[in-house]
C-alpha cells in the first residue's frame, strides 16, 4: 500500500446551520420529538470547516433562509462538474425551496444552472469518480434524471440501486477516496442490490468495504480530498482500513446532524471547476 498520498486542493460550498432543526420526517434517521442542541450543531459545523479550512481547502457559504431546516445539506443543492451546475428538484416538497435559494448563489458566482425535469437531490445521489458519475436510485433521485445527468455532462452514469430506507441517499452508502487516475471508493455492500453490489465490484475491485457499524454511524458520509478522509469519529473500523491503505483519517463529530439523517458530506458540496 501506498506510504503517502498527495491530497489536492478542493472547493467546498457550505450552509451554516443557523436555522438547523428537525421538523418533520422525511428519512428514518429524523423524529420530529428529538431534541437538537441547535449551538452544539453551530459549533460541529464550524469545526468541519475550520478543518477544510486547515488542510488548504477553500470554502464558500451560501446564506441560510428562515424556515429551511434541511438547507445546511448543501450536497444535495447540485452536481458541480467542469464548471457546469446541474440543479435539484426534491422529492421531499419541504425541501424544494431549497433549490431556488442555492440556484440564487450559483447564478451571483457566475454559473449558469440547469434545472432538473425529474426528482434529482444532487451529491446526495450523484457522485462523480474517475470516468463515469455513479448515481443512486430507490428512494430520492429517479432513473430519468439519471438519464438527464448523462445528456447535460456527457458523461457515463451508472445506475445504483438502494435497498435500504436508512441509506436513502447514495452519499449515506459510499464515498470517493480519489478521483484520480488510481479512482477508488469506499461503500457499505449491503446497502446496494445484489446487481449493484456486483457493479461496485466490478468497476472497483480494490474498494475498502464498510462494516455495519461503520455505516450506521455514517462513516459512509465523508469528504476525502485524496489523502485525508473527514470522517465520523465513531467509524473506528473504517478509519483504520482507510489508513492501512495510505489516508489520514481526520475525525470531525457532526452527531447532531445524525438526527436529521446527515453528516459530514451531506454539509458539503464540491465545486468541481
Amino acid at each position: 500500500m501506498p506510504d503517502s498520498r498527495v491530497p489536492r486542493p478542493r472547493r467546498f460550498l457550505v450552509c451554516e446551520p443557523r436555522h438547523f432543526a428537525v421538523q418533520y420526517a422525511i428519512n428514518p434517521w429524523m423524529h420530529p420529538d428529538a431534541h437538537v442542541d441547535v449551538d452544539l450543531a453551530r459549533d460541529q459545523w464550524a469545526a468541519l470547516i475550520g478543518a477544510y479550512r486547515a488542510h488548504g481547502h477553500t470554502v464558500d457559504t451560501v446564506e441560510p433562509v428562515a424556515d429551511l431546516p434541511d438547507m445546511v445539506f448543501a450536497a444535495n443543492s447540485a452536481l458541480v462538474l467542469a464548471g457546469r451546475v446541474f440543479g435539484s428538484y426534491f422529492h421531499a416538497p419541504q425541501r424544494r425551496p431549497e433549490s431556488t435559494a442555492y440556484e440564487t448563489w450559483f447564478k451571483a458566482a457566475g454559473f449558469d444552472v440547469y434545472r432538473p425535469e425529474s426528482v434529482c437531490e444532487g451529491e446526495g445521489d450523484l457522485v462523480p469518480v474517475g470516468r463515469y458519475v455513479l448515481a443512486g436510485t430507490g428512494f430520492r433521485t429517479t432513473p430519468e434524471a439519471h438519464r438527464e445527468v448523462q445528456e447535460f455532462f456527457g458523461v457515463p452514469v451508472v445506475s445504483l440501486q438502494l435497498v435500504d430506507p436508512r441509506f436513502y441517499h447514495l452519499d449515506t452508502a459510499l464515498f470517493v477516496l480519489d478521483d484520480g487516475p488510481e479512482a477508488n471508493i469506499a461503500y457499505y455492500p449491503e446497502a446496494f442490490s445484489p446487481g449493484s453490489r456486483e457493479v461496485l465490484a466490478r468497476l472497483f475491485p480494490d474498494a475498502v468495504l464498510a462494516t455495519r457499524e461503520d455505516a450506521f454511524t455514517f462513516g459512509l458520509n465523508s469528504v476525502s480530498d485524496g489523502r485525508h478522509v473527514f470522517i465520523a469519529p465513531r467509524a473506528e473500523a473504517l478509519a483504520d482500513r482507510l489508513a492501512r491503505h495510505g489516508y489520514v483519517p481526520v475525525p470531525v463529530d457532526l452527531s447532531e446532524f445524525h438526527k436529521a439523517g446527515g453528516g459530514i458530506k451531506c454539509c458539503t458540496q464540491e465545486i468541481r471547476s
